[in-house]
């Protein structure tokens, strides 16, 4: 990956804290009711608007797909992060992966998941259409 968007992925994950900060970024993302975009905040003050597009939970963690909403630059428009929650700060904040292979196990996971609620019927074609493309650490 080219040193710019490796830069940008960096400053994303340094400080991304929740915009509500009375709430724990946890019961928002695994509201199922919830579609309102979420909403983060980097160490500059930014906030960065996101499409939550699943939930994954993996080896004891828990780890989110997330789509830019807003443009950042070195992220493409088709191009999701996978996050991790930390839970060992209050409250919560979510930080991108930056274990490209976890990250890639992250999205394959997703998709395994997806291809089985569309075998059982719990998803239309159209949902399935909606796919994250990787975009941590320029996989795609």
């Amino acid at each position: 990956m080219d040193k710019k968007k490796q830069h940008q992925i960096d400053e994303i994950s340094n400080e991304v804290k929740e915009e509500m900060g009375q709430f724990d970024i946890l019961d928002i993302i695994l509201d199922e009711s919830n579609v309102d975009p979420i909403t983060l905040q980097d160490d500059k003050g930014n906030r960065i608007s996101f499409e939550q597009v699943a939930v994954v939970p993996y080896k004891e963690k828990i780890y989110v797909i997330l789509k830019p909403i807003d443009k950042i630059e070195g992220i493409a428009e088709d191009e999701a992060i996978v996050f991790v929650a930390d839970e060992s700060v209050s409250p919560t904040v979510l930080r991108v992966e930056q274990n490209q292979e976890i990250a890639v196990k992250i999205f394959d996971e997703y998709y395994n998941l997806v291809d089985e609620a569309v075998k059982n019927g719990d998803m239309s074609e159209k949902k399935e259409g909606n796919k994250a493309k990787k975009g941590n650490k320029g996989t795609k």
